[in-house]
């Protein structure tokens, strides 16, 4: 995976889909981000750079319960893709 503002927005996508709101703000984060399942709402520290963005993203995607139907056809594959590697890491 490229770690580059195109993926950045695409697993972002993946969560706009699944009517998520990211959002990138200061704060105290010890795993750099937060979230308000509640709300749908992830917060990620917006001081992460590209890379600590999309790995922070990769690894809250599979922590969440996610309606994989809602997701277009080029976000399920990114999203299968994510959560193919997080089972082989687990």
């Amino acid at each position: 995976m490229k770690y580059n503002q195109t993926t950045l927005d695409k697993l972002s996508a993946i969560l706009g889909e699944a009517e998520y709101t990211v959002r990138y703000e200061r704060g105290t984060f010890q795993s750099g981000y937060c979230i308000l399942e509640q709300k749908r709402v992830v917060v990620l520290n917006k001081f992460l750079d590209t890379e600590g963005r999309i790995n922070t993203l990769i690894e809250l995607i599979p922590q969440l319960n996610l309606d994989f139907d809602k997701l277009t056809l080029e976000s399920q594959k990114l999203y299968e893709e994510v959560m193919k590697n997080s089972a082989s890491e687990a």
